[in-house]
This record gives C-alpha cells, sequence and structure tokens, in this order.
C-alpha cells in the first residue's frame, strides 16, 4: 500500500516556502486562549460571562481590568485609590458600586469631583433624582423647574436648592471655622450626611457617610468647581472662617503612595474616567520624585476606564505608557497596566460585581485616620533627602 502524508488541512495548499520558512516568535503570539466560546444560556453568573465572553477589544480590556483588581490590587498589602470623575453619583453609582467597595476595604482612598459629592447630598438628605429621558424640551423643563443631567432628572427648588440650604447650615457649624485640607472637610460632612441617613431612616445611601464610617479620606482636586465650593464661598461672604488649603491634600495623598512602598507594599490607582481627579491621584509619584527628591519608581497597578482618546492631547485619555515618562507608572508594571474605553456606567458594576465575587472582603486600613502619622514619616523622609 502507498503510503500518504497527514497535512494539516490549513497548510494543505501552502507554497513550499512557507512551509520552510522560520518563525521563532510565532508560538509566543499565538500562545493565547482559542476564541471559541460556548454559546450563552441566560444560565450564567456574571463573573463567569466576563472570563468566558469577554474576549476582544474592550471587552477583553474590562475582562483583564477586573482580573487586575481582583487578583493583584486586593492583595493585603496593596493600597488602593479610586478616582471619580463624571457625574456618578447622580446616576446611583454610589450607592450601587463606590459604597460597597469601600465597605469591603476595596478602597482605600477616592480623589472625587466636588460634582459627585455635592450629589451624593442628595441621597443623604433623601432628596429624590429621576431616571428620564435626554429627548426633552430644555426650555420646558426651565419653565417647570426641572434640571437635567443628560437623562438624570431632579428638580430645581426641592432638590438643588433644599440641597443649598442643608448644606449652608452644616458648614457654618463650629467644627468648620477653621483651615483644613478636603479630607477632613469630607470627613466632617460625612458625619452631617450620616446623620442624615439615619434621620431619613436610610443606610448606604450616601458615599460621604459611607467613608466617614470606614476611615477612607475623600478629596477633591477643584474644591471650588462644584456647588459645595460655591456654597462655601456663599458663606464666606457672610464671614465664616472655613479655608480650604490644597497643600494639605497635595501632601498627605502623596503620604499614602510613599508609605504603602516604604511598608514593603504596593501602590494601586483604579481610575473611574478621566479629568482633574485622575492627575491629581497620578501626581503623587512625581510630588515625591521630582518635588520631594525622594527616589521612587511609580504607581504598580493602574487600571483605568475612560472614553477618552489620547491622541487630542488631554490627560483624561493619556495612556500609562505615557504616564512612564512622567514618573508617575513603574515601566517595570506594564504589564499590570490596563486601559478600557468604554462608559464608566457600564464598566463599574461589572467591576465591582466580579470583585465581590471573586475576592474576600478586605481589612479597613482607615487611612483617614493615619494621616497625622503618615505625613510625619512623609516629612522625615523629605528632609533626609534635602539636608
Amino acid at each position: 500500500m502507498k503510503r500518504t502524508h497527514r497535512v494539516r488541512p490549513d497548510l494543505a495548499e501552502a507554497p513550499d516556502w512557507l512551509l520552510k520558512k522560520k518563525c521563532p516568535h510565532k508560538g509566543r503570539y499565538l500562545s493565547g486562549r482559542r476564541i471559541m466560546p460556548r454559546g450563552v444560556t441566560g444560565r450564567e453568573n456574571l463573573s463567569a460571562l466576563v472570563q468566558e465572553t469577554f474576549l476582544a477589544y474592550n471587552a477583553a480590556r474590562l475582562r483583564e481590568g477586573c482580573q487586575l483588581f481582583a487578583e493583584k490590587m486586593l492583595a493585603p498589602d496593596v493600597t488602593v485609590g479610586m478616582s471619580l470623575a463624571g457625574a456618578l453619583t447622580p446616576a446611583g453609582l454610589g450607592c450601587s458600586c463606590v459604597i460597597p467597595l469601600v465597605k469591603a476595604g476595596f478602597v482605600d482612598w477616592i480623589v472625587s469631583t466636588g460634582a459627585n459629592l455635592y450629589h451624593d447630598l442628595h441621597f443623604a438628605f433623601n432628596l429624590p433624582m429621576h431616571a428620564g429621558s435626554h429627548l426633552v424640551d430644555d426650555a420646558d423643563l426651565r419653565r417647570n423647574d426641572v434640571v437635567r443631567i443628560y437623562d438624570v432628572l431632579l428638580g430645581y427648588a426641592d432638590c438643588l436648592m433644599a440641597t443649598d440650604e442643608i448644606l449652608r447650615g452644616i458648614v457654618v457649624q463650629p467644627e468648620f471655622q477653621r483651615e483644613m485640607g478636603t479630607a477632613e472637610f469630607h470627613h466632617l460632612l460625612g458625619r452631617h450626611a450620616a446623620a442624615w441617613e439615619k434621620k431619613s431612616g436610610l443606610r448606604n445611601v450616601s458615599l460621604l457617610a459611607a467613608a466617614c464610617r470606614a476611615g477612607v479620606p475623600v478629596y477633591t482636586s477643584s474644591p471650588g468647581d462644584s456647588t459645595i465650593g460655591m456654597n462655601v464661598a456663599g458663606v464666606e461672604l457672610r464671614g465664616n472662617k472655613l479655608r480650604i488649603n490644597p497643600s494639605i491634600d497635595v501632601n498627605e495623598t502623596t503620604s499614602f503612595v510613599l508609605a504603602a512602598k516604604r511598608s514593603g507594599g504596593k501602590s494601586a490607582v483604579c481610575l473611574m474616567g478621566g479629568g482633574s481627579p485622575k492627575n491629581f491621584m497620578l501626581q503623587t509619584e512625581p510630588q515625591i520624585q521630582e518635588v520631594l527628591r525622594i527616589k521612587e519608581v511609580g504607581q504598580d497597578y493602574f487600571f483605568q476606564v475612560t472614553d477618552a482618546r489620547p491622541d487630542t492631547g488631554g490627560l483624561s485619555g493619556a495612556t500609562p505608557h505615557e504616564a512612564v515618562s512622567w514618573g508617575k507608572v513603574d515601566p517595570q508594571r506594564l504589564p499590570d497596566a490596563v486601559v478600557c474605553y468604554t462608559d464608566t456606567t457600564l464598566a463599574l458594576p461589572i467591576l465591582t460585581h466580579y470583585a465581590l465575587a471573586n475576592h474576600p472582603k478586605r481589612p479597613l486600613k482607615r487611612l483617614y485616620d493615619r494621616r497625622a502619622e503618615l505625613m510625619e514619616a512623609l516629612v522625615r523622609e523629605y528632609f533626609a533627602h534635602n539636608k
């Protein structure tokens, strides 16, 4: 019988030169899992759906980000900072996602826009916002005292102005009559938010209240750029003595990152959106290296969700590779840097579920309570390097 050779179907018609071509790196490039998922049945849990069907493009980046967060960022020796940009709390993401992450010990410090923290107060004060439509007549909304954040609708007088009135009554209290950073300001405000929650029979609806209870410091990079800042400025005209000192925030946040590294641990950033909160969180490393002249190498873990393009030059879309040039990210850790280009309102609930389903709760680090201690360590090292 004549012997025949078994030829791979995909190579049956290949020319000889292709069969003889040397491809020393081919196996490395084709080492990833084969894309052939089972059909979705409707019975999968979300973690399985992410792992089995989020295989390419931004779905794959979201899966990689979820895995990075749950498998590496949440190790006991990692300090996790989260930035929040965009109108997330009005969409309910403070209640549904950020508070559960805080309570689980998955977020150790936060930088947020002031707007997110202002709208968080509506929940604390039990003043409702409503799901609506973006296809509305805005002039008619104005005539009817309704304000919209795209498709979130809220009353001008019975939500916004009511929040302002309560807020002004809080910030004129004696404990606010001095200079402080935004972490202390938000902690004090969180105490009042927690009291309002209790008075309304609510629990775990205000991020400021939850962060206060958990000892998670909350910063805002632009204290005057929100309705909280507007109200603080308004009562200052009447002699209120509250003063926000942003230098306190710069040094405190820097001390968190330095302490994480000096303790033998790691520092991670989870960036929900871009903007000023992203920059404020990432500038901690240039502050250590460039300004304080302390030897350091950058963040260990980086996960960002953004809808901003990198080619326009804006910080919101700047990649972790670009951040390496500024000393913000350790170049040796770039495999642990993931960017997913999608809407935060889609990604954050998936990330939250995945993390809670795949990692046990962590002990709270309570960085707010350790601010003085960590600042002392920062100052000691600063003077040791700058005699």
